[in-house]
């Protein structure tokens, strides 16, 4: 054993799982330009805990410190007892950050060495964990936390002006009006009564991404109550991806009946249709750029590719379990009778007014964005910084915070602009609602692209490829959950308002 006798800057940091292979840089004898060396010596250090009862020792963690040095040796090379001078247990010559690096060179010999430290430490064999899960940054989320809050608290003061204010006022004023010459002066939202629960055009692919949307809250949802409450270990992320991928083939029977309960309100006859899409759009989508993605790495014949075998797993679980469940849902959700509409429907559609800049789809779509991702994004750099730089991610209870507030926020601002929608008399609201909440992941991609440019050093054309690859399959899970919770948000509001009022 031996041991280095300085101790020098490393890029190890404690927590963090693995260590360089190399870097990039200059030292003070090189001529040139930066040029490219590798970690070939490595100082293990490993910790262990000495019990004061059973006098018994456990190893509770260990630290590896990377160098890179250049090696000499005595010549001839003796494969069997090798004599380094650069490195020599015998000699008590330790490798030092003050010799010169191992350059990378074509052809070029590389000898690798390490040297072996047993250290005692105080940590305990049922805390040797915490070294992972130190928190340092917890004030970090105590701000992402109150900044979400504050979002929420100033949306929460908007709409209890809407419905507690404006609303009460415009409802007690059209139920005192006694004659029709003045129901026809009126403005607002309620001249649109006829039309506001017309059916959208696509309205069946409306219906289908609503039903993905519920499967995908659903898998959310529980799979984060598991976490919080530590069925799910921070340190088997195949443990999280296996029950997220179980518990959204499950929710395939509640992604059938939302979908079919909105088709029938809708009038709508072809559920079997409805429910083939439901099953196979979003799933399919997924799955062709995931394999397309896995193929990529095949071609790169990396460890980390998914084995075919489990790629054939993954299509049993879709096409064996979770398209019946999703038609067993959509059976029953199309049996029960259709939500009645709380007011009349005309049969000849009323003309929408010019509206102004402001409210206008494209503008208002993507104002409405802003705000869901506001409240997440400080969050979303830890989970990328967990994901791309594998370190990891257990704060739970933060997250399913955030996950809270996120909804809220999303129902809120969708509530918002609807109403304003609504009262300059445009009825088109059904498509507007889910893309309002759903626009958020628009920004969650741009977001992605920033972090990739000024976080990550990726260079090779492939890593490139995947890492905005999984984004873009990311980005589409975000829109496909918070738009179905801004259209729900926003179906019960316009529901609600309507019913409350007196229609002849």
């Amino acid at each position: 054993m031996s041991k280095p006798t300085s101790s020098v800057a490393s890029t190890h940091e404690r927590g963090w799982r693995g260590f360089p292979v190399g870097f990039k840089g200059t030292y003070a004898d090189q001529t040139g330009g930066e040029k490219f060396f590798l970690n070939n010596h490595l100082v293990f250090t490993i910790l262990y805990h000495k019990d004061p009862e059973t006098l018994m020792s456990r190893i509770v963690g260990f630290e590896v410190t990377p160098f890179s040095v250049k090696h000499q040796y005595e010549a001839p090379w003796n494969k069997d007892r090798p004599r380094l001078l650069t490195c020599n247990p015998d000699s008590k010559t330790y490798v030092n950050p003050t010799q010169p690096p191992q350059e990378v060179n074509v052809d070029e010999e590389i000898i690798f060495s390490y040297d072996v430290e047993f250290k005692s430490s105080l940590v305990k064999w049922a805390s040797r964990w915490n070294t992972y899960l130190l928190m340092g940054d917890d004030q970090i989320h105590w701000f992402s936390i109150v900044n979400s809050l504050m979002i929420v608290l100033f949306l929460s003061g908007m709409v209890a002006m809407i419905m507690m204010r404006t609303l009460h006022r415009d409802i007690s004023k059209y139920n005192q009006l006694e004659t029709q010459d003045e129901a026809q002066e009126e403005t607002g939202w309620k001249l649109v009564h006829g039309d506001v629960f017309r059916p959208p055009s696509n309205a069946g692919l409306l219906c289908v991404y609503v039903g993905t949307g519920v499967q995908f809250f659903g898998m959310t949802l529980v799979t984060m109550i598991f976490a919080v409450f530590g069925f799910l270990s921070p340190a088997n992320r195949g443990g999280l991806m296996t029950a997220m991928l179980l518990l959204w083939v499950f929710m395939g029977l509640f992604a059938g009946y939302a979908s079919a309960r909105l088709y029938k309100a809708f009038k709508g006859s072809d559920w079997k249709n409805i429910t083939l899409k439901v099953a196979f759009t979003f799933p399919a989508t997924v799955f062709a750029i995931f394999f397309v993605l896995n193929f990529l790495i095949w071609g790169e014949k990396s460890s980390g590719a998914v084995p075919f075998g489990t790629m054939v797993a993954l299509v049993l679980l879709w096409f064996g379990i979770s398209v019946p469940l999703v038609f067993i849902g959509s059976y029953f959700g199309y049996k029960k009778p259709a939500l009645e509409d709380p007011v009349r429907t005309n049969k000849i559609p009323r003309q929408v007014p010019e509206q102004a800049w402001y409210m206008r789809p494209v503008f208002s779509i993507l104002i409405g964005g802003i705000l869901p991702f506001g409240a997440v994004f400080i969050e979303l750099f830890f989970i990328l910084t967990s994901i791309w730089f594998h370190q990891f991610y257990y704060i739970f209870g933060f997250l399913f915070l955030v996950f809270i507030i996120l909804i809220v926020t999303c129902a809120e601002i969708t509530i918002v602009l609807c109403y304003f929608q609504l009262c300059s008399e445009d009825y088109n609201w059904w498509w507007r609602a889910y893309l309002t909440a759903g626009s958020s992941a628009l920004y969650l991609l741009l977001y992605a692209t920033f972090y990739f440019f000024t976080r990550l050093e990726i260079t090779k054309l492939v890593s490139g490829i995947l890492y905005f690859g999984y984004m873009l399959i990311s980005s589409y899970c975000f829109f496909v959950l918070t738009g179905t919770i801004g259209f729900y948000a926003c179906y019960w509001f316009v529901r609600t308002i309507y019913s409350s009022v007196k229609i002849d």
